[in-house]
C-alpha cells in the first residue's frame, strides 16, 4: 500500500464508527454491506461526488455522514471515501461557504442578501431571533440555492478528479509493471 491510499485508509470512518451511529442503525443491514466499504474505479469517484453533495449542501454535521451512508446505497458509492469528504466543510470552511452561496444565489435569484450582515452577525455571536429575522429576508433563498449550485458543480468537480486521478494511479502502475517486464525483472 503506498503513502496516500495508507494516509486515506486511516482517514476514513471505519465501519465499526458507522455501526455505533445511531441514526445508521435501523439501515444498517443494507450500509454495511460490503460493496459499499471497497475501494473500486467506480465506487470512489461516485464516493467523492456524494460527500462534496452532501457535506456543502447539508452543513450539518453528524447528519452528513448519515446523509451519505444513506445516499450510497442507490448511487453504489464507497461509504467512507464520501464521509471523508465531508470533513471539507468543517467550521473553518462553514462561514466561506455560505457567504459564496449567498453571493451564487444573490447572482442566481437578483437578491439583494446582505452578505456582509451574515458577517456581522457571525462576528458579534448574534441570538438566534436575530439569525431567524436574517433568514426570512432575502437570505434564506439565496442560501439554499447557492448552496446548492455550490455543492452541484463542487460534486461534478470531484467525481471527475477522482475518476481521473484514479485512472492515472492505474496506468502508471501497468506503466511500471510493464517497465520492470521488459527489463526482465518481475512485477511488483
Amino acid at each position: 500500500m503506498n503513502g496516500l491510499t495508507k494516509w486515506i485508509h486511516e482517514q476514513a470512518p471505519s465501519r465499526e464508527s458507522f455501526e455505533r451511529n445511531r441514526f445508521l442503525r435501523p439501515f444498517a443491514q443494507r450500509v454495511f454491506h460490503p460493496a459499499l466499504w471497497r475501494f473500486t474505479r467506480r465506487s470512489v469517484p461516485r464516493g467523492v461526488a456524494l460527500g462534496l453533495l452532501v457535506g456543502i449542501f447539508l452543513l450539518i454535521p453528524g447528519v452528513q455522514i448519515a446523509g451519505v451512508a444513506l445516499l450510497a446505497l442507490p448511487v453504489r458509492a464507497n461509504i467512507p471515501i464520501g464521509a471523508a469528504m465531508t470533513f471539507l466543510s468543517m467550521p473553518a470552511t462553514t462561514p466561506l461557504i455560505l457567504a459564496a452561496s449567498v453571493y451564487v444565489g444573490n447572482g442566481l435569484l437578483h437578491l439583494k442578501a446582505d452578505i456582509f450582515q451574515f458577517q456581522r452577525l457571525i462576528e458579534a455571536g448574534a441570538p438566534l431571533s436575530e439569525w431567524m429575522t436574517w433568514l426570512l429576508s432575502d437570505a434564506a433563498p439565496a442560501m439554499v440555492v447557492g448552496l446548492a449550485v455550490i455543492s452541484v458543480i463542487s460534486a461534478a468537480i470531484g467525481y471527475l478528479v477522482a475518476a481521473w486521478f484514479w485512472r492515472w494511479r492505474i496506468g502508471s502502475k501497468w506503466r511500471r509493471r510493464s517497465k520492470a517486464h521488459a527489463a526482465g525483472g518481475t512485477a511488483i
